[in-house]
């Protein structure tokens, strides 16, 4: 693809539909973008499957286009993601301009392409150790969390299965037809999925 194939698309993203692009779209014309070629979402940033992202991915941008975004939290606000994203740029030619990375939106001659080739890798490698530090981080939480519910004598997951004191009589007016499985659920007290394992417990006795 030449210089003059080449595309440039911008991505506007917000978490809930009450709040409003109207700030990052703003910052996108200032640099001269056409409506066209504003791809927006508004959805949570907690993983990539947004419909205005997975189209510009899979079926608008190609090999020497770019994408312009105002930073990038707006791709995902999981680190390991946002690694992932910036890889798959690089690998498929896509060079990525954030504006709130200056050095990502310089324009450089012919020959200088090295520089955003090391803007990239420092980037992915930093965002790589981050997310790798939270991954740690909240491992290490959950076992403490789990050690010190231990010591203090909770039990931890669901609690264990147990037959109301008057399972038998209703499972037995239940099996003969008296009562419908939900009058026997509200009667045992019990929800749709307790009652058919006590049922399935109980029929295999």
């Amino acid at each position: 693809m030449t210089a003059i194939d080449s595309r440039t698309y911008y991505y506007a993203r917000v978490s809930s539909r009450e709040q409003n692009l109207d700030r990052q779209i703003a910052v996108f014309k200032a640099l001269g973008a056409a409506d066209r070629e504003i791809i927006t979402d508004k959805e949570s940033g907690k993983n990539l499957e947004r419909a205005g992202y997975q189209a510009l991915k899979n079926a608008m941008l190609r090999r020497g286009d770019t994408l312009v975004i105002k930073s990038l939290d707006r791709l995902s606000r999981n680190k390991c993601d946002i690694k992932n994203e910036l890889q798959f740029f690089k690998d498929n030619g896509i060079r990525l301009k954030v504006i709130d990375l200056p050095t990502t939106m310089t324009e450089l001659p012919a020959g200088q392409e090295w520089v955003f080739e090391m803007v990239n890798n420092i980037l992915i490698e930093v965002l790589g150790t981050i997310a790798e530090q939270e991954r740690e981080t909240i491992r290490r939480r959950q076992a403490e969390g789990i050690e010190t519910a231990k010591a203090k004598g909770k039990k931890l997951g669901r609690p264990a299965l147990t037959f109301p004191p008057n399972w038998n009589e209703v499972y037995t007016s239940w099996k003969a037809g008296e009562i419908t499985a939900k009058a026997a659920m509200e009667r045992t007290g019990t929800k749709r999925t307790s009652f058919y394992k006590l049922v399935g417990l109980t029929e295999n006795q």
